[in-house]
């Protein structure tokens, strides 16, 4: 047996740390990019330093927030959901529609959109077919589910769901009251139980989990069935949020879901899952189109100045991930 030298030993350990360091440096990037943009704005609004301020300013980002915790559970397989931003809209419209005077048929229509999603993740297993094949035409579905119930914006929001939405809590705003609570609930699914473990790992390694007597099938149903369970959370708040229904309201989430995630450190590889990192992800993405409005600058602007924080943070992450190789 071969006994290393001291100094090996100690050239080994340090480049142990400085690995360390750097994926920790790289995790971390998604909480430069919010904690920037936070201030950025917090100068240049003053408004913006208060509690009301705040919360007027991060409020309409929470159904994002939500609606990126739902492409999560998708690209954490590896996978990418092209319906996300139509699926919030059905939500939201079905919510809007019947909420209030048919609390049933709304509940029973929801749960038909979990049980639909569920059913593409087990055809893109079954058959073999592309994620985002399945996906982008499940999103002409949704859309024209959609449309069916609101050709045109309408309806209500229900009393409660106004209320829950508008609180006002004194000490912190609500937004981020709600997003805790949002990304506790997805670590605690992806990271403190064992099913979350075996998506994770599904998404890394698929052969390992299914050696290990896991159903990839069910695995995959699964993550589908919680992705949709969090588009139609986040098609709730935005009809709380708005007290209406739209169709298109939402059609900007897709890609906004997915550079949000990106953004806080999934991969599209899969195998990775942050909620908290998507969360400060979302903020940050949505963070920028509020600082353009208050600017009164083109919402034209506004993808690319979103791509360009998207870029910036991922280009940081390589470099450290160059060293770490």
């Amino acid at each position: 047996m071969i006994v290393p030298a001291p100094r090996e030993r100690l050239r080994h350990r340090r480049l142990h740390e400085l690995d360390d360091w750097r994926q920790t440096t790289s995790d971390a990037l998604p909480a430069f990019a919010l904690v920037g943009m936070l201030v950025c704005t917090l100068v240049l609004v003053p408004g913006a330093r208060s509690v009301s301020g705040l919360e007027l300013l991060l409020s309409s980002a929470i159904p994002l927030v939500i609606a990126s915790l739902s492409q999560m559970f998708v690209i954490v397989l590896g996978d990418i959901d092209l319906g996300t931003g139509y699926l919030v809209g059905l939500a939201n419209v079905i919510s809007a529609r019947f909420l209030e005077s048919s609390p049933e048929v709304a509940v029973g229509l929801l749960i038909l959109v979990v049980l639909a999603y569920m059913a593409a993740g087990a055809l893109i297993h079954l058959r073999k077919i592309p994620s985002i094949i399945v996906t982008l035409g499940a999103s002409f579905i949704w859309l024209g589910w959609a449309l069916v119930i609101f050709p045109i914006p309408g309806g209500d929001s229900p009393g409660w769901l106004s209320s829950l939405m508008s609180w006002e809590p004194s000490f912190v705003p609500a937004a981020v009251v709600f997003a805790l609570v949002i990304a506790a609930v997805g670590y605690l699914i992806t990271n403190r139980t064992a099913y979350g473990t075996v998506m994770r790992g599904a998404g890394s390694n698929r052969l390992a989990v299914t050696r290990y007597g896991w159903s990839m099938l069910r695995v995959r149903v699964v993550c589908y069935g919680l992705a949709a369970v969090f588009g139609i959370i986040a098609g709730l708040a935005l009809t709380g949020i708005t007290s209406s229904g739209d169709p298109n309201a939402s059609a900007n989430y897709t890609l906004l879901a997915i550079a949000s995630v990106i953004l806080g450190g999934g991969e599209f590889a899969g195998g990775r899952a942050l909620p908290v990192g998507t969360v400060m992800g979302a903020f940050s993405i949505s963070l920028v189109g509020q600082l353009l409005v208050f600017f009164n600058v083109s919402s034209a602007y506004q993808a690319g100045a979103q791509g360009m924080i998207l870029v910036a943070v991922l280009a940081g992450r390589a470099l450290l991930r160059i060293g770490v190789r």
